[in-house]
């Protein structure tokens, strides 16, 4: 007998359980790039990582397997910037609504609560998604309100 775990759409909604923030991944290759993410997390301090979810399938994905893109983007999203979300899930919305800015030549977004940008330190494949580490070398923050996203929905705090 073989244990095949939770099928997709029970796991999905169990972990849909956790409350957590929203981000837009950037990179950029012959264009700028961006992807709704809220597999998001801390890694550690000391040295600064963090590490990043992507689908296999994502258009990111293929992006940031490509060697001469060493550097991407982490923007967590303020609570103002729920059609920032849409727009890199892929839900329709008008690009020149996405405040870009460059750090350095890497894309990123403005007016998120903070942003970061990662030099790619490892590419871990697991399952149909692949980790991405990234050793922070820059960041900036605001003391506004993020957007949370919690049982498929988008929520703010207070």
């Amino acid at each position: 007998m073989t244990d095949t775990g939770l099928s997709p759409q029970e796991f999905r909604q169990t972990l849909g359980r956790f409350a957590s923030g929203v981000t837009i991944i950037t990179a950029r290759g012959d264009e700028r790039r961006g992807m709704t993410a809220s597999a998001f997390v801390s890694v550690s301090l000391q040295p600064p990582l963090i590490l990043v979810s992507v689908d296999t399938r994502a258009h990111m994905h293929a992006l940031l397997l490509q060697d001469d893109v060493t550097h991407f983007g982490v923007n967590v999203l303020s609570a103002t910037q729920r059609h920032l979300s849409d727009h890199f899930a892929g839900r329709p919305g008008p690009e020149d609504q996405v405040p870009w800015f460059e750090h350095e030549g890497l894309p990123l977004i403005g007016g998120s609560v903070a942003q970061l940008v990662c030099r790619k330190d490892r590419v871990i494949e697991a399952g149909d998604h692949t980790l991405f580490l990234g050793f922070v070398e820059y960041s900036r923050y605001t003391d506004d309100d993020p957007l949370v996203y919690f049982r498929g929905q988008y929520h703010e705090l207070g």
